[in-house]
Formats: C-alpha cells, sequence, structure tokens
C-alpha cells in the first residue's frame, strides 16, 4: 500500500502512524507542508492518505501562515474523496476532511490540551474499526476546534468537552480530533512548541481535565 502524509509542522510528527506504516512494509511518501513542499500533481499513486494537524485552522491564514495553502489541500483531499482512497484526518487534518465534505468547521466546546478518555458511542461500537478501541480509550488532545457535520457523517467518538472526536464521513474516510498518534516524542516536540506554561493553565482553568491532566504533567513536563 502506498501511503502519503501530509504535514504542516515540523512539531505535528504521525508517530504512530508512521510506525504502522512502516511495520507493514507500505511505501512512505509526504509532503512537508512548513518547508514548502507542493503537493502531489495527482492523487494517482496513493492508496491512503493521512493528513495530519497543526496550529492552523481550515481557514487560509497567510500572515501567520505563509506556507500553508488550504485552498490548495482542500482540493487535493476532495480529489481523494472522489477517486475514494482511504483518508484520515487528525485534528486539524480531521476538521480539513469535514469541510472538504462541504460541512463548516467549529470550535470546541473546551480547548483540550492533555490525556483524558474518549468514549465510543453507540455507532462507534458497532463501527467495524473504531470497535475495536472498546468502550473507552485514554489518548492524546491538543486542540481548540473539530471537524464539522454533514447529514451523513457519523458521530463515533465523543469527549466531555468535544462532542466529535472521531466522524466517519463514509466507510473508507475517518476524521479522529484526537491524536491516538501521540508517542513520548511526539508530546515532546508539542510541548517545546506550544509551551509548558500553557499546559499548566489549561489543566488548572478546565476542573473536569485536571484529574487527568495531573499525571500527564508529572510524567512528561516534571519528570
Amino acid at each position: 500500500m502506498r501511503v502519503h502524509f501530509i504535514l504542516h509542522e515540523t512539531f505535528e510528527v504521525p508517530g504512530a502512524y508512521l510506525k504502522w506504516a512502516i511495520e507493514r512494509g507500505h511505501q512512505i511518501t509526504s509532503t512537508k507542508v512548513y518547508e514548502k513542499e507542493p503537493l502531489p500533481e495527482t492523487i494517482d499513486g496513493i492508496d491512503f492518505l493521512i493528513v495530519m494537524g497543526g496550529p492552523q485552522s481550515p481557514d487560509e491564514d497567510r500572515e501567520n501562515f505563509p506556507y500553508y495553502d488550504p485552498k490548495a489541500e482542500l482540493a487535493f483531499m476532495k480529489e481523494a474523496i472522489a477517486t475514494d482512497i482511504y483518508i484520515v484526518g487528525v485534528c486539524l487534518g480531521a476538521q480539513l476532511l469535514s469541510v472538504s465534505y462541504g460541512a463548516k468547521y467549529e470550535h470546541s466546546l473546551e480547548r483540550e490540551i492533555g490525556v483524558y478518555p474518549v468514549t465510543l458511542t453507540m455507532q462507534g461500537l458497532t463501527d467495524p474499526h473504531v470497535s475495536l478501541f472498546g468502550e473507552t480509550i485514554e489518548t492524546g488532545h491538543w486542540h481548540g476546534d473539530m471537524p464539522g457535520l454533514t447529514d451523513e457523517a457519523v458521530v463515533l467518538a465523543t469527549s466531555q468537552g468535544c462532542p466529535r472526536q472521531i466522524i466517519r464521513f463514509s466507510p473508507k474516510h475517518y476524521a479522529f480530533q484526537a491524536h491516538l498518534e501521540f508517542d513520548p516524542d511526539a508530546v515532546e516536540l508539542l510541548i517545546a512548541a506550544d509551551g509548558e506554561e500553557k499546559l499548566r493553565e489549561q489543566s488548572e482553568k478546565v476542573a473536569f481535565l485536571f484529574k487527568h491532566q495531573k499525571n500527564y504533567v508529572e510524567t512528561i513536563i516534571l519528570k
């Protein structure tokens, strides 16, 4: 299988997704948006598109991110949708996937930073892929927005701070607002980029997150 990653920042790495692809011997290519690398001219030759996260939104912001062209990415993702290859959108990638389907991304109820539970919905518990996670999973989060919904979209998982953690847009197209790819290296890069103080502030500000973030802060930041 030929897997292509779209990477928006040096500190938003594919982590476990890349490890999965390597361990299975898949052919791996990537577009490093932060290095102004162009997207492939066509979706031909790609079997699986994984669009990673970043501090951007699906809206254009040339002032802060002059290298980021969401219109080009959305056009590329629409081509991938039309071709019906496998697509996974992660965080920003999840929001871009929703916009590619014609939905409008929105702000989440809370800005979620840390490790805490995601609970599968009834639809998630019967989904052939997501159901393998079990009823509840503890996973990483680092976001303030969430994917939009179409009439056909199915919410597969939620959290207390975000009602759209995992969305199925089609049998081959999934949006993950949560960061299931996080490993220690990925977390360290995000902390270095976003700042330890912001993580501490979030832990104190949002009461329901604190109990889940306390161990996260102690083990990752205070080690």
